[in-house]
């Protein structure tokens, strides 16, 4: 990621690249951006390490309620498979951030993808519940390099008009992965078992690192710098201390939260009577995570049309009504709300993390990354807190737990709309969430 070092070097070069006339459209400059050969590898780069990213990130969320019948447990410590991976980038991301400042975003990358292919491997021959933990939460701290550095290479190798596009197929390539991983899993699980089903993740996180490797051209504008513990330290020290940055954080944990929750425990759900679906269908669900690409897609035009707090409210209303239809025992009803829940989340999500890079002018690459703690730390306590609240008060406790986090979500939102109305009375200038 970016640092405000990175920043000013990405601005000069922006700044020195030739502007397109008048009458090129920028829809134009796009397309002839994304048409120039290094451009084009770049991009299926990112895509292929998103893909990869997501799909062993979350590679346990749809083989939980197999892994807990192998071990005996309970849906509460078998979700740390997943919970506990997410804990690792949380802790991960922003040290990881720093010190690609230092060695590297591609060498960064590069090595982050390798080691957590390597431990994808060796996971299927865990002998017991404890030691998969532990290789997924090691797991996730190694996959943390790769969002830690993924946008900061492209600010630094791409133009300013391509970079937005680029990011975007980084970004579809995390959710095709995640779709893919959690269908891949839930259908080799049904004729293999879950070991077979996290090596054939294994498979493909490496298939797609390899192309990555391939694909990605060496970095031609990137600068050493020298590690500056002491001014990152002060850097998130500001962040914290701003009020729209931590109710910008608070949004993305309670949103991840309630998404996290849903998706760690549907499994679980449409496995059991009424339902009864076999793990290859349960798993088949999670095809509905395409539908965050559409409408995080959608963020801009909608943002203009409501305003970030107009967009957060639909947000958080789209998720809720999804949370209560999914109350309905049937399961079109159940498949609605799937889709409603992750409409809702995905273009929240595009919107506060938006927000969170255009609401700082100096340490953006901390800003995000702080951003990304709280994302993932909300995903971990979700996932845990999810579970065991399933497995004491069944899908209408989860559908609790989840309105409660949205509804928290959407008083952060109304405080914010409340405190600009007030500055506008004042005749204060201000940007608020």
């Amino acid at each position: 990621m970016p640092t405000a070092t990175t920043g000013a070097h990405a601005t000069a070069r922006a700044s020195a690249t030739p502007q397109p006339s008048a009458s090129t459209t920028s829809a134009d400059s796009t397309r002839s951006a994304t048409r120039h050969p290094v451009h084009r590898r770049i991009n299926l780069a990112l895509f292929a390490i998103g893909m990869a990213t997501f799909a062993m990130l979350f590679s346990t969320q749809a083989l939980l309620p197999d892994i807990a019948a192998t071990y005996g447990s309970d849906p509460g410590p078998v979700s740390w498979t997943v919970s506990g991976t997410t804990i690792g980038l949380a802790l991960a991301v922003l040290p990881l951030s720093v010190l690609s400042e230092r060695f590297g975003r591609r060498r960064m990358m590069t090595a982050s993808v390798a080691a957590a292919v390597a431990l994808a491997v060796v996971m299927p021959f865990a002998p017991d519940l404890r030691t998969l933990i532990a290789l997924r939460v090691v797991q996730g701290a190694a996959i943390a390099g790769i969002p830690a550095s993924a946008v900061a290479y492209l600010a630094e190798e791409l133009p300013a008009r391509a970079t937005v596009g680029a990011i975007g197929l980084f970004i579809a390539g995390n959710s095709v992965g995640g779709m893919s991983g959690r269908v891949l899993t839930g259908w080799v699980a049904e004729s293999s078992g879950w070991r077979a089903a996290l090596a054939a993740v294994a498979v493909l996180g490496l298939l797609s690192a390899v192309a990555y490797r391939v694909l990605l051209p060496p970095a031609r504008n990137f600068t050493p710098a020298p590690l500056r513990p002491r001014l990152v330290l002060r850097t998130v020290a500001g962040h914290l201390s701003r009020p729209l940055l931590l109710r910008l954080y608070g949004i993305g944990m309670l949103l991840m939260a309630a998404f996290s929750a849903t998706y760690t425990v549907i499994g679980f759900r449409l496995v059991e009577e009424p339902f009864g679906l076999s793990a290859g269908l349960a798993g088949s669900v999670f095809v509905i995570y395409l539908v965050g690409t559409v409408s995080s897609s959608a963020t801009g035009p909608l943002m203009e049309r409501l305003g970030r707090r107009g967009a957060l409210y639909a947000a958080i209303g789209t998720a809720a009504a999804g949370l209560a239809l999914s109350l309905v025992d049937h399961l079109a009803a159940v498949l609605v709300g799937l889709v409603l829940i992750t409409g809702g989340f995905f273009f929240g999500h595009a919107v506060a993390s938006g927000s969170v890079s255009r609401s700082v002018t100096s340490g953006k690459a901390q800003a995000s990354a702080l951003y990304q703690v709280a994302y993932y730390v909300g995903a971990s306590f979700g996932s845990t807190v999810g579970a065991v609240i399933f497995n004491a008060a069944s899908w209408a406790g989860l559908v609790a737990f989840g309105l409660t986090a949205l509804l928290t979500t959407a008083a952060i939102t109304l405080y914010a709309t409340r405190q600009a109305r007030a500055e506008r009375r004042r005749g204060v200038t201000a940007v608020t969430a």
